[in-house]
């Protein structure tokens, strides 16, 4: 006893292991701040990819079709295809797009009677998920898009517009991120004079993008 009375009255003023034991105390915090700050920075990276693809995707289907100096350029089941396997190659490995989303590409048209209508509408992707917009042969007498930012086609001409609705993959822990659906818009005029009657089919036929199938190929 009389040793140990000596010994415990030295530990109790003995400030050797206090940064050990302060470190051990914040180290948890630290971590959490630190792995959530790096998901945060997947996030928005993530976010900003998904926005350049979507309008890369925009841009690219209203610049589709033949080129002809005498009648209006056609576009072609293909033509739209390719844009869709182009936004999968925008995305790159990281994204693997179509697999984690739903590309959908619709054409904002003037009908006979003055109306703005979708009058085709394509899509891509295993997610399912429908267009929050409308679908083909809807309506749309505001135009298309979201609630205060909508555009309406000219007479005579089209607006491409497109929804990419992806789902979000951690990098570190889904319950770090509340929202793990990112959406995406982007529409653009169509360039030059397009043939707005149809979209043409190739011989032999090439394959349809429906909105009623889900497919990454």
């Amino acid at each position: 006893m009389k040793k140990l009375r000596p010994f415990l009255r030295h530990l109790g003023i003995s400030e050797r292991g206090v940064a050990a034991v302060e470190f051990a105390l914040i180290a948890p915090i630290l971590l959490t701040t630190l792995l959530y700050g790096g998901e945060m920075a997947w996030y928005m990276m993530v976010n900003l990819r998904v926005s350049q693809v979507t309008l890369q995707v925009a841009d690219n289907a209203s610049r589709i079709g033949d080129t002809s100096s005498l009648t209006n350029r056609k576009i072609y089941e293909g033509d739209i295809n390719d844009v869709m396997i182009g936004a999968q190659l925008d995305g790159g490995d990281a994204l693997n797009l179509l697999s984690s989303a739903r590309v959908i590409v619709s054409s904002l048209e003037v009908n006979s009677a003055g109306k703005q209508y979708i009058h085709w509408q394509r899509c891509k992707g295993l997610k399912n998920v429908a267009s929050s917009y409308g679908v083909q042969g809807d309506l749309k007498p505001t135009g298309i898009g979201p609630t205060g930012q909508e555009v309406l086609a000219p007479v005579g001409d089209g607006v491409i517009f497109v929804e990419v609705v992806y789902d979000y993959k951690p990098l570190i822990s889904a319950a770090l991120i509340a929202n793990k659906t990112i959406r995406s818009t982007a529409a653009f005029n169509v360039r030059d004079s397009r043939d707005l009657t149809q979209v043409y089919q190739t011989n032999p036929a090439g394959t349809v993008a429906s909105c009623s199938t889900f497919s990454a190929t």
